[in-house]
């Protein structure tokens, strides 16, 4: 038995949404052709994807690794049939763009690969930035793929959203919160805190804790993901980060588990920025349609 385009999109909806019933609902079919879609799935692809849970669902490593390509799957698809499709002819030129830390190591690759080899006439010149809006506005860069939920200067800068990753807790497979049915920043304020900076997802992180008269506990703070990781994983502290960076598991092989809060912690936006007022040149145009075309027709992912 082939795999399937349908079977790809209700195991991206099953492991974005971590319940059958929830992936039921967003595609409007029933539990069991979920089920069955995903059993036959696993069977063609000779693993497990899913472990079961009494509350839901959680990736496997297997299952984590099949996601990404899953994506791939559907984005390809997308593009293939709902491109309007420019030569390569028709578009030359460079393409001078900024990117961030966060949107280079989990979000671009694949994506922007996938430009490159659809424009081959086009060169992007990829330039990493930590804060880029000043190279935005002065013109140096055409545009920025970034995390713009962090924006500050908006008066001189448009900007538009690609997707919305949300936040939740990370903690250690034994952690004692991840077993509650309900988990809010009170008590996350009462367990040490690992703190990433990078991006400035210490900022952003303070200003959602300032709405609440809780405050984290933080034990260590680094720019490295894969440090943070791996001290929730052993079970020194907890974090509170997006599903985008999130992976199942440490470098040691322990295991992270996720779990949603109660409160009104804000998504991760991820999208595009360029200098208002500004006209796109045809190879920064054809980048952005082609972004946004790649994900348009997914699931809806990182979405609660």
């Amino acid at each position: 038995m082939a795999l399937t385009f349908r079977q790809v999109r209700y195991f991206i909806a099953t492991a974005e949404l971590g319940k059958v019933s929830s992936a039921a609902v967003n595609l409007n079919v029933s539990q069991s052709a979920i089920t069955s879609a995903i059993k036959a799935l696993e069977e063609e692809l000779g693993g497990q994807l899913f472990t079961r849970k009494s509350n839901g669902v959680s990736l496997t490593y297997e299952g984590h690794q099949f996601l990404q390509h899953a994506h791939n799957i559907v984005a390809a698809v997308s593009e293939a049939t709902r491109s309007p499709r420019r030569t390569s002819e028709s578009v030359t030129g460079k393409v001078e763009l900024g990117v961030t830390y966060t949107v280079a190591g989990y979000f671009l690759p694949s994506l922007l690969a996938r430009f490159m080899r659809a424009f081959p006439n086009v060169v992007v010149n990829l330039r990493e930035r930590g804060r880029i809006e000043n190279e935005i506005i002065s013109g140096k860069l055409d545009l920025a793929v970034m995390l713009v939920s962090n924006l500050q200067n908006d008066a001189e800068i448009d900007a538009e959203v690609l997707i919305q990753s949300r936040r939740r807790l990370w903690a250690g497979a034994n952690h004692h919160l991840i077993a509650r049915d309900q988990v809010s920043l009170e008590d996350v304020a009462g367990e040490p805190y690992v703190m990433l900076t990078v991006d400035e997802a210490n900022l952003t992180a303070l200003r959602y804790w300032e709405r609440t008269p809780h405050r984290p506990r933080i034990l260590f703070s680094t720019s490295s993901v894969e440090a943070v990781r791996s001290m929730v994983a052993t079970g020194m502290g907890v974090t509170i980060l997006s599903d985008m960076v999130y992976r199942p598991w440490s470098l040691e092989g322990q295991r992270i588990e996720v779990k949603s809060l109660i409160d009104g912690v804000p998504t991760m936006d991820v999208g595009l920025a360029w200098r208002r007022g500004s006209n796109l040149t045809p190879p920064a145009a054809a980048l952005r349609d082609h972004l946004h075309l790649s994900l348009a027709g997914s699931v809806p992912s990182y979405l609660s």
